[in-house]
């Protein structure tokens, strides 16, 4: 099951105006104003990989992701926690500042919409009730997110807890 996280706001040209010119402050919005934002977080992750122990890796073209976090959680020690965090770029919208002429006051910027190559970090995690799950940031403004839950692995954590067995003959047997 994927679940979007994203602010509905920040979705679209007006509300990112808003949020630099109301929320920050600034006289008027720019993507040159997302840089700072940005670099912090980058750098609270980086912080986190040195704090935590946990790997990063660079994901390699010729393989799946799933398939790299798998040989990392099956050596996972811990019932739960960050398996592997793994960085990939993809392309992902983003909003970029066009510069704008106004014949009367000169130029200035405008937010419009556009696509980038963006680096996300997956973080892989295991969890005690749901199993094996990612987080997936991008690390371009407006930072949106996916998480990724496995139904299947949900309802099998919970049937151990309950000490019954997994396999599809027993459940239809009950």
């Amino acid at each position: 099951m994927y679940c979007n996280v994203y602010v509905p706001q920040l979705q679209r040209e007006g509300g990112v105006a808003a949020f630099f010119r109301h929320h920050r402050g600034f006289p008027f919005a720019s993507s040159a104003l997302m840089d700072p934002i940005s670099k912090a977080l980058v750098a609270a992750i980086h912080a986190f990989v040195r704090t935590e122990g946990v790997p990063l890796i660079t994901f390699p073209a010729d393989r799946r992701k799933e398939d790299v976090a798998a040989a990392y959680r099956a050596a996972f020690p811990h019932e739960e926690g960050v398996v592997v965090i793994g960085r990939a770029q993809e392309k992902t919208p983003v909003f970029r500042t066009q510069k704008r002429r106004n014949p009367r006051t000169g130029t200035y910027p405008w937010l419009v919409r556009s696509t980038a190559m963006v680096n996300h970090f997956y973080f892989y995690c295991v969890d005690r009730d749901f199993g094996p799950f990612f987080l997936k940031f991008g690390t371009y403004f407006p930072y949106t997110a996916k998480l990724c839950l496995n139904g299947h692995e949900y309802v099998k954590r919970q049937l151990a807890r309950a000490g019954l067995r997994e396999s599809r003959a027993d459940l239809m047997r009950n």
